[in-house]
Parts: C-alpha cells; structure tokens; sequence
C-alpha cells in the first residue's frame, strides 16, 4: 500500500512536471512568433520621437519668451539680459 501511494504521487508529479514543460514551450513558440518586441521597439522609437519633438517645442518657447521679455523691457528702458540655460550656485554638492 505504501509502495502504491508513493508511486501514485510520483506519477501524478512527473505528468504535472511534463504538462508544466508543455506549456512552457508552447507559450515560449508563441511568444517567439509574436511581435511583441517589434511592437515594443516602435513604441519606444516614438516615446523618443515624441520627446525630443516636444524639448524642441520648449526651447523654442522658451526663446519665444525672452525675445518678448528683452523687447520689453528695451522699450521701457531697461537693459535685457540674454537668456541663460540655469542659474549657477557656488556651493559643492
């Protein structure tokens, strides 16, 4: 009876083992056929695509605002600074 039981649950674990292998390779084939990373990678492409389009379009706007602001401040008077890309600290990090 004991020899029964034991090789009963080897049994029931060696199919569980080999439909558990199955599943893998038929998911491993399926997703090896699809094209995920194509699709992946293009949408990347475009993520980068889209940012730097919109760097672009922040710079410009940027500018756009400091020519406003020199002309300003040109006609009031005032000596405009030129834009500057940040402002420096003189502290060490």
């Amino acid at each position: 009876m004991v020899v029964q039981a034991v090789l009963l649950k080897a049994g029931s674990a060696l199919v569980t083992g080999l439909v558990g292998a199955a599943a893998y390779e038929a998911t491993k084939k399926a997703l090896a056929k699809a094209p995920l990373r194509e699709g992946a990678v293009a949408a990347t492409a475009l993520g980068l695509k889209g940012s730097r389009k919109a760097e672009e379009v922040a710079e410009n706007v940027r500018l756009n605002a400091a020519d406003i602001l020199a002309e300003a401040k040109e006609r009031v008077g005032e000596e405009s600074t030129p834009p500057t890309t940040g402002t420096a600290h003189d502290h060490d990090h």
